[in-house]
């Protein structure tokens, strides 16, 4: 298994299998680009980051996760290609407790609230 646990057999709740979020390939390749995180908590912006622009994607905005995820210390929250298209997907990445594993999580209703408060990020970033 990957350093980013990104195994669907274990999954939480939370996480879709690739198979069903239509991100496949653009979902493959950020776990590639994320494989081999060490840094903890310090370096884990810069990490993410770097792998969101390995696949063309934007590294939007970290916090604490403040138990909207469980098991996750801090969100990353990414634009990604979809499909190899223009159109982009949000998607989480979650460091979790004790900062030495990251995964990947699309949002759900749990958290809706901060999928919607990132498009409207992008949006007010594309108006200026």
């Amino acid at each position: 298994m990957l350093t980013t646990d990104f195994d669907t057999a274990t999954m939480n709740t939370h996480a879709l299998p690739v198979s069903e979020s239509g991100l496949t390939m653009e979902l493959l390749e950020l776990e590639l680009s994320l494989d081999g995180f060490t840094t903890g908590e310090d370096g884990f912006a810069a990490h993410v980051r770097a792998a969101a622009a390995s696949i063309e994607g934007a590294f939007l905005f970290e916090l604490p996760t403040s138990g909207l995820i469980a098991n996750c210390d801090r969100i990353a929250v990414l634009r990604v290609p979809m499909d190899g298209s223009a159109a982009m997907a949000t998607v989480f990445v979650c460091l979790e407790t004790y900062g030495n594993t990251i995964r990947i999580e699309m949002p759900d209703e749990t958290t809706a609230g901060l999928k919607n408060f990132a498009e409207a990020f992008v949006d007010v970033l594309q108006r200026i």
